[in-house]
């Protein structure tokens, strides 16, 4: 008897439809899985057998022929357990598969039966609803995850047994359901509040206006001046995620297999803080089946990268183009992903080996050799795709011992919050929401200069030796500080702050050395 059960199977964060057909006849005992089935996929066939044996079922004695159609795009994942299983189940009669043509299957299967905890489950329920889809199975664990997605009825299924009843119409599955607006208005989690930083008030000045624009950062000071504190509280005075970027972002994760259960939706924008010792592979992504990697998992929140120098050169390199183009493509012989990674860079590195070129407090042991050879780890090309580079000079024991008043996160966050919105509606319509992907079209049109403001950055662009792409950062960035402003138009001032955020760049840097 031949039967038909949906999945979906994934590529990237994409799914695609699977449709898992089953063929149970007479002959030779035998059970055989075709349609480019993985390593983990042909291991299923055990697992199947006896989750079906001790789910109280017969497993068929005859000869079992299961394809995975489309037959030319590889399957990969435990989470055609479930589909197989189903299919064998209803080929066999023990459940009917009327309405099977409604539903999507996904979920991995223990021996005795159970439903485990699957990953990609999130990504794998909105291709359902896109192609689609009314209605899907999954784990219970995954329940919550899947139930977000709107316009797609959810089921959780606690085992196998409870699958076979729902078809039959006994004992049906209650329907998933989680309340979204209430989890978007929970409070946010600011135990790191900038109110903790004394003195930097320069430093904190130029992060205001990265988080305003979206922009790259990075932080150049002693040991000890506060850039990590610095960077720790950035996700405090970011805009808080849509709900369509929390999606976006619980997606990469999802397929990452980092949420949980009691957590079926992040809510925060991610503030992701890798070793110095990762891999290439494990900041960009990639592997046999391609997984994201870092950027990707800081996609819509912040990637904080301590130590720059001291990361491998190739790992850092491979951020260039992810940087720019905000997408990560991974490609092997199986297929091509690809990944988002719109994040916001954070870095901060000392200015020399011993932390003390430049400052006042401590004398540099370092040569000039020793200097310049430190800060060329860094490269020329992903230096010019940092928009602000800022020095972080050692706190004054005066502000260390200072009562004054600060400002919390919360202060900064309302005029980052002004900020955003008034690019939002200057680029509606256009797919941008911040000044940092401003294309070379949208600067020239929201970027312009007057006389006063075109001669200053003109100056400013051949005694620092700038490229071409350090100008236009230049006027994002002043774009940003007007918007912070009030200002519909950019003036001196904010040129002028602008470049002041570029004056350690590479070139400038060195001839500083």
């Amino acid at each position: 008897m031949l039967s038909q059960v949906n999945t979906i199977g994934l590529m990237g964060i994409d799914g695609f439809s699977v449709k898992v057909e089953t063929d149970v006849s007479g002959g030779m005992p035998g059970f055989d899985i075709v349609g480019l089935p993985d390593a983990v996929v042909k291991e299923s066939k055990e697992r199947i057998r006896t989750a079906i044996k001790n789910s109280g079922y017969k497993m068929p004695n005859g000869r079992i022929i299961v394809n995975l159609a489309p037959a030319n795009i590889k399957k990969a994942g435990a989470y055609f357990d479930l589909p197989i299983g189903m299919g064998i189940l209803c080929s066999s009669g023990y459940a009917s598969a009327k309405d099977m043509p409604e539903y999507v299957l996904i979920g991995e299967l223990a021996l005795n039966g159970e439903l485990c905890f699957s990953t990609g489950v999130l990504p794998m329920v909105i291709s359902a609803y896109q192609k689609g889809f009314k209605k899907a199975i999954v784990p219970i664990a995954n329940a919550e995850e899947a139930a977000v997605v709107e316009g797609i009825e959810v089921y959780g299924a606690k085992n196998l047994a409870d699958i076979v009843n729902h078809f039959r119409g006994v004992n049906k599955l209650e329907r998933a359901k989680v309340d979204i607006s209430e989890k978007l208005s929970k409070t946010r989690d600011n135990t790191l509040d900038f109110i903790d930083v004394k003195g930097q008030y320069a430093a904190k000045r130029a992060i205001e206006v990265a988080a305003a624009g979206g922009h790259n950062i990075l932080l150049i000071g002693p040991p000890g001046s506060g850039k990590t504190m610095l960077a720790q509280r950035i996700p405090s005075i970011l805009p808080d995620l849509t709900f369509d970027e929390a999606l976006e972002v619980t997606k990469i994760h999802s397929i990452s297999g980092e949420i949980s259960p009691d957590a079926p939706i992040i809510l925060q924008r991610p503030f992701r803080s890798p070793h110095h010792t990762i891999s290439a592979v494990g900041l960009s992504g990639g592997g046999a089946n391609p997984k994201p990697g870092e950027i990707s998992m800081s996609h819509n929140g912040v990637l904080f990268l301590d130590e720059l120098p001291e990361f491998r050169k190739d790992a850092l390199e491979v951020l260039r183009q992810p940087l720019e183009d905000g997408r990560v493509t991974i490609t092997r012989v199986s297929g091509t992903v690809s990944y988002p990674c719109n994040v916001m860079l954070i870095a901060a590195m000392n200015p020399c080996p011993c932390g003390y070129f430049g400052s006042n407090s401590r004398a540099c042991t370092c040569s000039s050799d020793k200097i310049n050879k430190y800060i060329n780890k860094v490269s020329g090309p992903l230096l010019d795709r940092v928009d602000l580079h800022v020095e972080v000079p050692a706190v004054n024991y005066e502000d260390l011992e200072s009562n004054e008043k600060r400002v919390s996160s919360a202060e900064i966050k309302e005029r980052v919050d002004n900020a955003r919105k008034i690019q939002t509606e200057r680029y509606k319509g256009t797919g941008i929401y911040s000044n940092s992907n401003l294309t070379p079209e949208l600067i020239e049109k929201y970027c312009s200069l007057g006389d006063e403001e075109n001669a200053l950055l003109k100056g400013a662009y051949e005694s620092l030796g700038l490229s071409a792409r350090a100008h236009s950062r230049i006027l994002k960035v002043a774009r940003t500080i007007a918007d912070l402003d009030g200002s519909e138009r950019i003036n001196v001032s904010h040129i002028s702050e602008a470049i002041g955020y570029r004056s350690l760049d590479r070139k400038f840097w060195l001839q500083q050395g």
